[in-house]
């Protein structure tokens, strides 16, 4: 007798454009998972109504992309350490009671990429933190588990950012990282990993932060990936760093929350390398 399918999803607004069904569905092949992973897209003030309607249809978990990152935190009954200094969650699971249970899965989806795939060590590195939404506060608690020397936020509203230092700063005690918030125009230290956390490229808003940032050498990564963070990229690249966009950490996050749900770690850097080759396709 064959075992019931499992269901997942991801929901966000949009969403038609999420990879994670083909990378979920790649994950499942590959372990010999049963599970069915598809899109919805919810309405911007519909979050709580489908996560109940999930739920109640039997799903066995999700993620969560923007706008209810946040919302997904404060929805759920238990969150992680990740979701308590993020504030955001973009993985839950729906326990058998009905409970949800919060995970941010998309910090240790960038690290898994910047020390895994890209071979960059953070350890005992600077790193400059562009952003502080939710994104950047995703990302800022695995940063420093890495331990690096130091790291910098730097966001247009510094207030945002001095939040988010604040928040983190007995994580970055506990591991001798120097932690600081700055304003743009106050950056005038250069970094060996330099994260680009905000939509900068999407609003056709620029670079948010001077050339003297880079180093030769240093690696510029933007969390987006394909038209969007090609504009970074291409600035990078211009001022002698090496460019990174975010499709790795796709995939890492989804391997971090597929191993969350189903107990079994996937190949996540074979299916990079066939996300990549599928895309180059034009697929």
């Amino acid at each position: 007798m064959t075992s019931p399918v499992d269901s997942y999803c991801v929901m966000g607004n949009p969403v038609e454009h999420s990879r994670s069904p083909w990378i979920h569905a790649r994950f499942a092949e590959l372990t010999g998972e049963r599970l069915s992973y598809a899109r919805r897209l919810v309405p911007l003030d519909g979050f709580p109504q489908a996560l109940a309607d999930f739920a109640a249809a039997g799903g066995r978990g999700c993620n969560v992309t923007v706008p209810f990152k946040l919302d997904a935190a404060r929805l759920a009954a238990q969150g992680s350490e990740r979701v308590r200094l993020a504030g955001a969650a973009n993985t839950l699971t729906f326990g058998d009671d009905g409970r949800i249970a919060a995970d941010n899965t998309d910090g240790l989806g960038l690290v898994a990429d910047i020390v895994r795939n890209a071979g960059v060590p953070l350890a005992g590195s600077d790193v400059l933190l562009v952003g502080a939404g939710g994104a950047a506060a995703g990302a800022l608690g695995p940063l420093l588990h890495e331990r690096p020397r130091r790291i910098v936020v730097v966001n247009r509203t510094a207030a945002r950012a001095q939040a988010l230092v604040h928040a983190h700063a007995d994580l970055a005690l506990l591991q001798k990282t120097e932690l600081n918030a700055l304003e743009d125009h106050a950056l005038e230290a250069d970094f060996d990993v330099i994260v680009n956390a905000t939509a900068s490229s999407l609003g056709g808003g620029g670079i948010p932060v001077p050339a003297h940032v880079l180093r030769a050498g240093s690696l510029a990564y933007d969390m987006m990936y394909g038209p969007a963070a090609q504009g970074f990229l291409d600035w990078a690249a211009r001022h002698g760093a090496v460019p990174r966009d975010g499709l790795g950490m796709l995939v890492e996050q989804a391997a971090e929350a597929f191993a969350l749900w189903r107990g079994v770690r996937p190949p996540a850097a074979q299916v990079l390398a066939e996300l990549r080759a599928a895309m180059a396709a034009g697929h």
